[in-house]
């Protein structure tokens, strides 16, 4: 190998002005020297290693197939092997891009989807909620939910699993959720008594429902029970059902909450 006299000398670059002029770690120079990727093909009498021009051509190359994607050994075949298909080798990178791109930009929708439903509740026009909840839906419903819990942990499950759901999913909720109503309005009218296994297993069925919104623990589904009886909303909707469900349906679930050790009195939201 010819010797350079001084690492500065204008016949050779040092690793670290190679470094600094190309923009590429001092480190993986030293890698592709190691491997023989890229070789300096000087080295000073100080034993320094100098990159000659050509040398710094061969790297110019390097990082210019690096940034498209191509892998080292890739780019040493384009480099170094004559039977290599190049244009071939960049069409399949070019594909590997474009699959990529594709990638991310359904990223880019996904989390799109995933602001709008923490910011708005509910990814579907009113046109949509009305069809699918029913006349009497309150299409302002989900931004007042956000006003009022929107700095909750409950609301941001909630807004990950609306980002997911479409009309379709949004038809299954709303199905499991007037089955249950009419499942609690049939339990009442035929004298299912709190505590009971019956009873048990609607309030286990209210707290599966609803977990289409976010897990609910038995304490919460108690917080929940409460609210259910003292909101006018809540209130409104359940005794539309059956005069008195939502008082009828608090007391199952606190029956139930004893039965697991939780007193009613006492349970907070958690």
């Amino acid at each position: 190998m010819p010797d350079a006299t001084d690492p500065t000398d204008t016949d050779g670059l040092t690793v670290g002005q190679v470094s600094s002029r190309l923009g590429v770690t001092v480190r993986a120079l030293h890698h592709w020297d190691e491997t023989g990727l890229a070789r300096p093909s000087l080295r000073s009498a100080a034993g320094y290693r100098l990159y000659t021009a050509g040398d710094i051509e061969r790297l110019h190359r390097i990082v210019v197939y690096r940034e498209l994607g191509l892998g080292l050994d890739k780019i040493r075949a384009v480099l170094d092997d004559a039977s290599t298909d190049v244009p071939g080798a960049l069409r399949a990178q070019r594909a590997q891009v474009a699959e990529r791109i594709d990638r991310l930009q359904q990223l880019g929708a996904g989390l799109d989807r995933m602001v709008d439903a923490h910011e708005r509740g509910m990814l579907l026009t009113v046109e949509q909620q009305a069809a699918i909840f029913g006349s009497q839906w309150n299409p302002d419903g989900p931004a007042e939910a956000r006003q009022r819990y929107g700095d909750t942990t409950q609301w941001r499950q909630y807004a990950e699993r609306a980002a997911s759901r479409g009309p379709e999913e949004w038809q299954v909720v709303a199905d499991a959720t007037a089955g249950l109503d009419r499942a609690l309005g049939d339990a009442m009218d035929a004298g299912v008594a709190p505590g009971s296994p019956e009873a048990s297993r609607l309030v286990a069925r209210h707290r599966e429902v609803f977990a289409s919104y976010f897990p609910l623990t038995r304490q919460m589904q108690v917080c929940l029970g409460r609210m259910y009886e003292t909101d006018p909303g809540f209130a409104t909707h359940y005794d539309g059902i059956r005069p008195g469900l939502a008082t009828w349906f608090r007391r199952l679930v606190d029956a139930d909450a004893r039965a697991h050790g939780i007193d009613p009195d006492t349970a907070t939201w958690q």
